[in-house]
């Protein structure tokens, strides 16, 4: 390819509206160009990158035994509204009325279809295990799109999922797809640690996440100073042991003193009002469950320095979400001052207490009053034995500095980006779908499925953050939109002459060439050239061409070395080849 018949809008200035390197870096060497919020046309350089992702991954997909299909995008709101993920993904769902006035939705992911797919056409346990994946575009109406392909509306995603007849075979294709996603992230080049991970809606008991180390990534991740641990927030456990209700410190009971606090929205407020610790508090947060659900209330409580962890706190009382203030004021919460004891009061509340808010033997607590807190709480002697009977004790709390990891390791915080997940689903889409095979004795089961996702623009960026300097992008070598940038001194006779007959050879030998045949500068087509980040350029020029040669340069090295032209594509092309098979750090 020739500069001069493609589309490679380069620029010099930073976008206005850009943050973070990756999308700086997108606009600049022209990758993508914004259409509206969090919507991108991809731009042929960037375009061929994405295909070169691609390939990547259906041929690793084909290694761990998958098969491709395309599905729909546009989705009928009915399988959505089955596995009630319709209420649960809520304002991230784009909705569309057919003229019928059918409703639709716009797939922001496929588990509902896949699983409609195996129902239609598997019925046999002899037809298992099935692996399935596609990749196409998503759609998420995000309140916020920002950072480039970061957090956008529109979307690539590889999506894979299996079907299967055991949790035995689920673990044999769980493990096949792990190395997969650990491969292609090597053969991209990028760096990517897997973590434990929370399934979030998707739903699930197992999954990790693959994760690039980067300050500009959205998930923190924690992990053990001894390498022995490592997980993001939402799903990172504090290291103790199981707790009861009953294991509660006894102190002698003392009644509850009420102190007037008024405009005191915080702990810190409290702490300062009452002359006390925040470790000396409790908080109280108050979470609504469906209507259908046996506790309609939630009450959820941690030590004062410590915050709630809404996936864990799903993983014991189910799905819930933070009360509004309207709804939990109208069901009698103090909203700002609630405390423990209120579920003496609420038969339909579920008491769930996080086990270091649990060994606080006096607390400080909201007294369930507007503008008042109580002294001398305590557990065993203020909660009634009904409601303790029924109190669930777990870990509901992110985990902080003070932490250890479950080897007793110190724990460290540091963001990045998620590159991948892998799930184990159970069985809670081929139930709520009817997707059922016959075992041997004609026995009918819910299969059993696992999913897996890649985002490729994901790939992209954390490229782009992680290996790109003052100068521009550095793609490694296998996802590079051009292996080689032949950069002629000037266009013209002899040198003209050799960048073609250079350009044609290796475009033979299978590498990707792009010849900068624009009547500029050498100095503006050097600067573009690093911009763009291609891994090697060729430079022809006068007096490297009197002597026979070219100068050829790695984009990842600072110095330049001259080479004969006679064998040079050969030389060019074992080049491309060794730095394909380089391994990412």
């Amino acid at each position: 390819m020739y500069w001069s018949r493609t589309l490679i809008p380069t620029a010099k200035e930073v976008p206005a509206d850009a943050e973070v390197l990756s999308h700086k870096l997108m606009i600049r060497a022209g990758l993508v160009r914004k259409l509206s919020a969090g919507v991108y046309d991809f731009l042929p350089l960037g375009w061929r990158v994405m295909q070169k992702i691609f390939i990547i991954l259906r041929e690793e997909m084909a290694n761990a035994g998958a098969d491709e299909v395309m599905l729909p995008a546009l989705l009928p709101a009915n399988l959505w509204k089955q596995t009630r993920r319709y209420f649960d993904y809520g304002p991230l769902l784009f909705h569309v009325h057919d003229r019928k006035e059918s409703e639709m939705v716009l797939g922001p992911t496929h588990e509902e279809i896949m699983t409609e797919l195996a129902h239609a056409y598997v019925s046999s346990y002899k037809q298992l295990p099935l692996v399935l994946y596609q990749i196409q575009q998503k759609f998420r109406d995000e309140a916020r799109p920002r950072n480039g392909l970061l957090r956008v509306r529109e979307f690539f995603m590889k999506d894979a999922y299996s079907f299967h007849a055991s949790v035995e075979s689920l673990q044999e294709t769980y493990a096949a797809m792990y190395r997969a996603y650990v491969n292609i992230f090597r053969r991209c080049g990028v760096k990517a640690i897997p973590v434990e991970a929370e399934s979030g809606p998707i739903g699930g008991d197992a999954s990790h996440e693959f994760i690039t180390p980067c300050d500009a990534g959205e998930d923190i991740i924690v992990t053990a100073a001894d390498g022995s641990y490592a997980a993001n927030l939402e799903r990172a456990a504090v290291s103790r042991p199981p707790m009861q209700f009953s294991n509660a410190p006894a102190v002698p009971a003392v009644d509850l003193e009420r102190a007037y606090t008024p405009a005191t929205s915080t702990i810190a407020e409290v702490c300062a009002k009452l002359n006390v610790g925040p470790a000396q508090t409790i908080k109280t947060l108050i979470f609504q469950a469906p209507e259908a659900a046996a506790n309609r209330w939630v009450v959820a409580c941690v030590r004062g320095d410590h915050e709630v962890n809404e996936a864990k706190l799903a993983k014991v009382a189910g799905a819930v979400a933070l009360a509004g203030d309207v709804a939990a004021q109208q069901a009698g919460f103090a909203v700002g001052f609630v405390g423990p004891h209120i579920v003496n009061s609420h038969a339909n509340a579920l008491l769930v207490i996080d086990p270091d808010a649990l060994m606080i033997p006096i607390a400080v607590a909201g007294a369930n009053e507007p503008d008042y807190h109580v002294t001398n709480f305590n557990w065993l002697n203020h909660v009634s034995a009904a409601q303790a009977g029924r109190a669930i004790v777990a870990d509901i709390r992110q985990v902080n500095e003070h932490d250890k990891a479950p080897s007793g390791a110190a724990l460290a915080f540091s963001r990045g980006i998620e590159m991948g997940h892998v799930f184990k689903l159970g069985t809670k889409y081929s139930e709520a779908l009817g997707a059922t095979f016959l075992d041997e004795k004609q026995q009918s089961h819910p299969m059993i499925m696992g999913c897996y996702g890649i985002g490729p623009g994901r790939i992209v960026v954390a490229a782009l953050e992680t290996l790109s300097d003052e100068n521009g992008i550095r793609w490694p070598m296998a996802i590079a939109p051009y292996h080689v940038i032949i950069t002629p001194i000037k266009y013209e006779n002899n040198i003209k002459e050799t960048c073609d007959r250079l350009h044609a050879e290796l475009t033979a030998l299978g590498v990707d060439v792009l010849v900068d045949d624009r009547d500029q500068r050498p100095g503006v087509k050097f600067k573009d050239a690093d911009l763009i980040g291609i891994p090697l350029r060729v430079v022809v020029g006068d007096k490297t061409l009197a002597l026979g040669q070219a100068e050829v340069k790695r984009r990842d090295r600072p110095e330049a070395q001259n080479m004969p032209l006679e064998g040079l594509a050969e030389t060019i092309a074992a080049m491309v080849r060794e730095a394909k098979q380089t391994a990412a750090p």
